[in-house]
């Protein structure tokens, strides 16, 4: 499939996936330094599973593990689940696949907790973590990461800094001060890291973005890491050819700022006139006093 046509499939499928993630998962996707099998945890509707889709590899497995409308492990991933994916089906995420792809991933319909007794140790390349959003889950989804990435692979940690998932922020940073985990860079949605050498990753990285136009980037230094951000470059709005209308708007500003500042001569002028008027009319009586004396004292005395 084409990009144009993926990114028209995308578009169609509900969910939380912004172009500047979908362009870095198909960045670190198309790595070839590593090989492996792709994993993720928490799919929603497919909506990220539909692009990691259309770039596995001849030989590789693609795993997706979702709870879809089970019942959750525990009381508070219940509640998460009915509050925020009460619409969320297995039938509805096939169809969406389906609708991109011929087949099927693998899929493991049941809570993230299940995944190692699916996915081996050391064989994944990729590793996208979207599911819950409780601390404990999310801790457990790291450790699970950890587990199943080979050297070199990469994991996306979703909603690593959204207000109303503090506890994947406080699993995701623990990681990275507490478990080896590297941040290789931050969009302003996922955190991608590795557990391995991130320097080689970061200066591949930073070459592709200087080719980027559509998107921007920096570098930070975080403690012992150099962090970088990414986000999409805020397109300029195109210049519209002007309408009738449109001429005739800017034709009555310009006339409506000329009327402006005439009235404001205008007005400075009448200003004027006034206080000359009435330094005559305070000076007239002694001028005529004066003119009267001046009169007298030419004229002899008889």
């Amino acid at each position: 499939m084409s990009a144009p046509d993926l990114t028209a499939a995308l578009e169609r499928i509900p969910g939380w996936f912004w172009p500047t993630d979908q362009r870095l998962f198909e960045w670190f996707l198309s790595n070839e330094d590593v090989s492996g099998d792709v994993l993720e945890m928490g799919t929603y509707l497919g909506k990220s599973a539909v692009l990691i889709g259309g770039h596995v590899r001849r030989g590789e497995t693609f795993t997706v593990c979702d709870l879809f409308e089970s019942d959750a492990p525990d009381a508070d991933n219940d509640a998460e689940t009915t509050r925020s994916y009460s619409s969320l089906t297995r039938d509805q995420f096939e169809r969406n696949y389906l609708s991109v792809h011929d087949a099927l991933p693998e899929i493991v319909h049941g809570p993230t907790s299940v995944i190692l007794d699916h996915v081996k140790a050391d064989t994944c390349r990729f590793v996208h973590v979207d599911a819950s959003h409780l601390y404990t889950h999310v801790k457990g989804d790291v450790l699970a990461a950890r587990t199943v990435l080979r050297e070199g692979g990469i994991v996306a940690f979703d909603d690593y800094r959204s207000e109303h998932t503090p506890g994947v922020a406080l699993a995701v940073w623990e990681a990275v001060a507490g478990l080896g985990l590297a941040p290789v860079c931050v969009s302003t949605q996922k955190l991608y890291g590795t557990w391995g050498d991130p320097a080689p990753v970061r200066e591949r990285l930073l070459a592709w973005l200087a080719t980027r136009p559509d998107l921007w980037h920096t570098t930070d230094v975080l403690g012992e890491h150099h962090l970088v951000r990414v986000n999409q470059r805020k397109k300029p709005k195109p210049a519209q050819p002007q309408s009738d209308l449109d001429r005739l708007a800017t034709e009555l500003r310009r006339t409506t700022a000329e009327l402006k500042k005439v009235t404001a001569e205008s007005q400075n002028a009448v200003q004027a006139l006034k206080k000359a008027t009435k330094e005559v009319s305070v000076l007239g009586p002694v001028a005529h006093r004066a003119a009267g004396w001046l009169r007298r004292r030419g004229t002899p005395a008889k």
